[in-house]
């Protein structure tokens, strides 16, 4: 019974490995008819996106309206935030020294292609716009997520203090996330379909590429996301499970790294860290502020991404990335990534930032290097940032519930 229920397990999700493959073998052989694919896969993702939204909205907020302690909550959104900044920067350091040691670019360009630059927010409008939307309508969209977080946060808490966990809002958003989930098991469906399309686009818009003047830069960033997901990633998990964390934790991570694969979006990724953060036993007030906060403010793959990127232009002006740059490099990797998602344009908000720090006098040479490197580089970078939501929520769980939270939760469902 036990075999086959490990077969039921990993059977869709073999499904979904098999359909990325045999799409990417697509798009390599046959890149023209992979372009008429698109649309299936965009149709998942915009699912996805649809019902994101709602989802966060209904998580976070019932979780904190029916905490029976305030206090509790504090706790699990300060660990939390302390953990995402105190990842990102050990991600941008492991980048900066990687760099120093295998520069991306050997010899300086001679001719770099110009690109026009858009209306990008400023500096007061960043901060502004990390926070807030300028009205309820602007919450309602996945570019607004970091607001609608907040938003969720303090409606949470308004809820709480106006009758808890037995008030009738407290009830209507819990019945509402119950709902929402559902809701992405009936989309998950379709997935299969979803990640032949994807991927087969991918590969027939980047294969050229990756394999050009980029492949150096591609050649440390590729391995780099896999060897820190096989390292770090087991050592956060033993920081916050214990000796059974690193066990406990690649029996479930797989799920997520691969929707967050072929998807390339955080935020589309949050369903499935939640269904793997019950099953692994994380408490769900624990999972559901932890990983929806997750998906905008902690990427650790875009930390290493940003390093990558700023050293990559250097060498192409012929510049060295000195010793003296490691703080503002690394201060700059982490923000740019905690703002990436929170504000108006985008992911091209990051190397926005980048140039304007870095190249304000180069920035028209610079951004369009910026965003093809962000392209190549965007599915193991998000697969790094979404999968690691899963892993923080570990440490997460050691700080509120105890350092043997996951040793109790095993013995949970031994006993069930």
């Amino acid at each position: 019974m036990e075999k086959k229920s490990v077969l039921n397990n990993y059977r869709f999700l073999s499904l979904m490995i098999g359909a990325m493959i045999v799409g990417g073998i697509v798009g390599w052989v046959a890149p023209e008819f992979a372009q008429n694919l698109k649309p299936f896969g965009t149709v998942f993702i915009n699912m996805m996106f649809c019902v994101v939204v709602p989802l966060v909205f209904a998580s976070i907020s019932s979780s904190i309206a029916t905490m029976k302690s305030r206090k509790r909550a504090g706790k699990i959104m300060t660990t939390t935030v302390i953990t995402f900044v105190a990842t990102g920067i050990i991600a941008a350091l492991i980048m900066f020294f990687i760099m120093k040691v295998y520069p991306p670019v050997l010899e300086a360009w001679t001719e770099v292609p110009k690109e026009e630059i858009g209306e990008y927010a400023s500096l007061s409008d960043l901060l502004v716009n990390f926070f807030t939307s300028n009205d309820f309508v602007g919450l309602l969209s996945r570019r607004a997520m970091l607001p609608l977080i907040v938003f969720s946060i303090l409606f949470g808490f308004a809820t709480n203090l106006s009758g808890g966990a037995d008030g009738i809002i407290a009830k209507g958003l819990t019945a509402l996330s119950d709902v929402m989930m559902k809701f992405v098991q009936m989309i998950t469906y379709y997935a299969p379909i979803a990640f032949f399309a994807i991927f087969a686009g991918l590969v027939s818009d980047y294969g050229s590429q990756i394999t050009s003047s980029y492949g150096r830069a591609m050649i440390v960033y590729y391995p780099l996301c896999f060897i820190y997901l096989f390292t770090a990633f087991p050592f956060f998990a033993w920081l916050g499970g214990g000796k059974n964390g690193p066990k406990t934790m690649f029996k479930y991570i797989a799920r997520p790294a691969i929707v967050s694969l072929g998807t390339c979006s955080s935020v589309a990724t949050i369903p499935t860290n939640m269904a793997v953060a019950a099953e692994t036993g994380i408490s769900k007030d624990v999972s559901e502020i932890v990983l929806p906060l997750g998906a905008t403010m902690h990427m650790d793959g875009s930390c290493f991404s940003c390093v990558l990127k700023i050293a990559f232009v250097l060498g192409v002006f012929g510049q060295d990335m000195g010793w003296g740059m490691l703080i503002p490099v690394v201060l700059v990797a982490v923000l740019s990534s905690v703002g990436m998602s929170g504000v108006p344009g985008g992911g091209y908000i990051g190397e926005y930032i980048i140039c304007s720090i870095f190249f304000p006098n180069q920035m028209e040479l610079a951004f369009p290097i910026l965003i093809a490197i962000g392209n190549m580089v965007d599915p193991p970078a998000t697969m790094i940032n979404s999968s690691g939501d899963y892993v923080v929520s570990y440490i997460v769980s050691r700080f509120v519930d105890g350092k043997d939270w996951l040793d109790k939760a095993l013995a949970k469902k031994e006993a069930a």
